[in-house]
């Protein structure tokens, strides 16, 4: 049982020098500009200069090119998204046509909605007017108004205030959008001219 422990291991023992033989080198050039040749690698603040991969013989085997600078990445990153942003335009829109009739569709379906939030503005109002009627009354017969109508009207005018900034908000995604299509529309009338 115990040669059959020790053969592995001198297997292995026999392997390792020429393990050793195989190692690569490292070829980089340092903050000062001096080539090394190291056999621990490339330090990671050398990495972004690039290197050379040698193998036993000192006979390059890979290069590993240096990084780009930071304003090529950002282009090439822009152009990245470009490409994807105008593959996607290119699948949902066969024609210029096509984006206007969606465009008129989404603002139609905006106006909507904004109109709806001026109708509820105005019950809002209508509302209140009514409640400072009758607050009047009570005023003008000398009573006191009740804290529940005073309560009221104060709900209605909060109330007033969210919905007038809902359609501010409405209003202003409406432009966004409607910019939004007609870049759209100028990028794919771009695409299809070339």
């Amino acid at each position: 049982m115990s040669k059959l422990r020790v053969m592995p291991l001198l297997c292995l023992a026999a392997w390792l020098p020429s393990l050793a033989m195989a190692t690569e080198l490292y070829r980089y050039v340092n903050d000062k500009g001096v080539v090394v040749i190291d056999r621990q690698g490339v330090p990671p603040e050398h990495i972004h200069r690039g290197y050379e991969v040698l193998n036993e013989q000192g006979r390059v085997t890979r290069v590993v090119p240096a990084a780009p600078p930071l304003e090529e990445r950002q282009r090439l990153l822009e152009e990245k998204n470009r490409a994807k942003s105008d593959a996607q335009l290119l699948r949902l829109y066969g024609t210029p046509e096509d984006i206007e009739r969606a465009r008129a569709r989404k603002l139609q379906e905006l106006d909507g909605v904004i109109s709806v939030a001026r109708a509820n503005l105005q019950s809002l109002r209508t509302q209140q007017a009514n409640l400072q009627s009758q607050a009047a009354d009570h005023e003008r017969a000398g009573r006191a108004v009740p804290e529940h109508l005073l309560a009221q009207i104060d709900n209605l005018k909060a109330e007033q205030r969210r919905v007038r900034s809902d359609i501010q908000r409405f209003s202003d995604n409406r432009r966004q959008v409607d910019a939004e299509f007609l870049r759209d529309k100028a990028r794919l009338v771009e695409l299809w001219s070339r």
